[in-house]
């Protein structure tokens, strides 16, 4: 069980995502210069999206069945359930800040075509 504090530092509710550290968090790309190398399964973006948005709904169903498992207090730790909440809370605001920034982005190409 990860606590809250190990999602944030490591994005472990995101699957593909190993860290915060720039570039060099990623896996499969190495930070050695302005044009790092990409190697690995997922060398395409629409590959890492989508195995992040796996991760996040990993969550967020885990999240799901602790919360059963509080209700019906069969859980013997609810910390349990308040720890993967979390995760899958910062797992859907990282989402949705990624999302908002590529909307963001098409808007502004849009602008400059114009």
């Amino acid at each position: 069980m990860t606590s809250p504090i190990s999602a944030i530092s490591g994005l472990s509710g995101v699957g593909g995502l190993s860290g915060v550290a720039g570039i060099d968090g990623l896996p499969g790309v190495s930070g050695t210069g302005a044009t790092g190398a990409i190697s690995g399964p997922n060398t395409d973006f629409a590959g890492l999206l989508s195995q992040s948005l796996e991760g996040v709904q990993a969550a967020q169903s885990k999240a799901s069945d602790l919360a059963v498992q509080v209700a019906d207090g069969t859980l013997a730790d609810p910390a349990q359930y308040t720890m993967a909440s979390t995760e899958a809370a910062l797992g859907l605001q990282l989402t949705m800040a990624i999302r908002n920034k590529a909307v963001e982005a098409f808007q502004e190409i849009m602008r400059m075509q114009a």
